[in-house]
């Protein structure tokens, strides 16, 4: 379980681990083994919230501070930590077609599955009278096509681009993990649903699934029973 003073070598990441998109970064960090130090954004842990704020006003995490650079939004930090903590994995390719395909599968990840899926989460928070429920149709929808898109895509793959897991397989893990528990992905979609299941079992993302235990309370649509 990650604490606020939990110490090792490394850059320091500003997260809590039910946050999907510092699940992302947490992947590429224990794909690579690379030794980092919790700040867990807590409001057990006042000081760390306000560093953090202090660091990145805009308060979205997670946030990674790294020989005194302050670096943002987890695609890049995880770029970032392939350039200054290279690892045995690599999470970009080396040929320049294939990284312009990586990251297009990030971009589609989360913009088409984690985008909307937290539009139906964030809408379930906002009072009764102030919801959208046509916007929330609107995101199953989107949810559906992305769905449908992937299925195609991921013929004859075992990962998002090729055989070799990758920075847009980070974010596919906790977009797809959660996606599936608001909007459930249709049995017909046999290749996304098989897809998750590979996620799930691969070592790095299924340690950030157990850190996240605890936390599925949380969920404000009601975790479900498995996984």
């Amino acid at each position: 379980m990650p604490t606020s003073k939990q110490q090792t070598h490394g850059p320091i990441l500003y997260a809590h681990p039910f946050s999907s998109y510092c699940q992302k970064v947490l992947v590429a960090l224990y794909e690579n083994g690379t030794p980092f130090e919790w700040r867990l954004l807590s409001p057990d842990h006042p000081q760390v919230l306000q560093d953090w704020a202090t660091l990145w006003p805009l308060k979205r995490m997670p946030v990674l501070v790294d020989a005194g650079r302050t670096i943002v939004e987890a695609s890049i930090i995880i770029e970032h930590l392939g350039l200054e903590h290279p690892g045995p994995v690599p999470l970009l390719p080396a040929a320049p077609r294939a990284v312009l395909e990586v990251r297009t599968l990030d971009r589609f990840f989360d913009n088409y599955i984690s985008t909307p899926q937290q539009c139906i989460v964030f809408d379930s928070l906002r009072p009764e009278d102030q919801r959208d429920p046509y916007g929330v149709a609107r995101a199953r929808e989107q949810l559906d096509t992305a769905y449908a898109w992937l299925d195609q895509w991921l013929d004859g793959r075992t990962w998002a681009v090729g055989d070799g897991f990758s920075l847009a397989d980070c974010g596919a893990a906790p977009f797809l993990f959660y996606a599936d528990w608001t909007h459930r992905i249709d049995p017909s979609f046999t290749r996304v649903i098989a897809y998750r299941q590979r996620l799930l079992a691969r070592p790095s993302f299924a340690r950030a699934v157990d850190e996240a235990r605890p936390y599925r309370p949380l969920f404000p649509l009601g975790a479900p029973d498995r996984d």
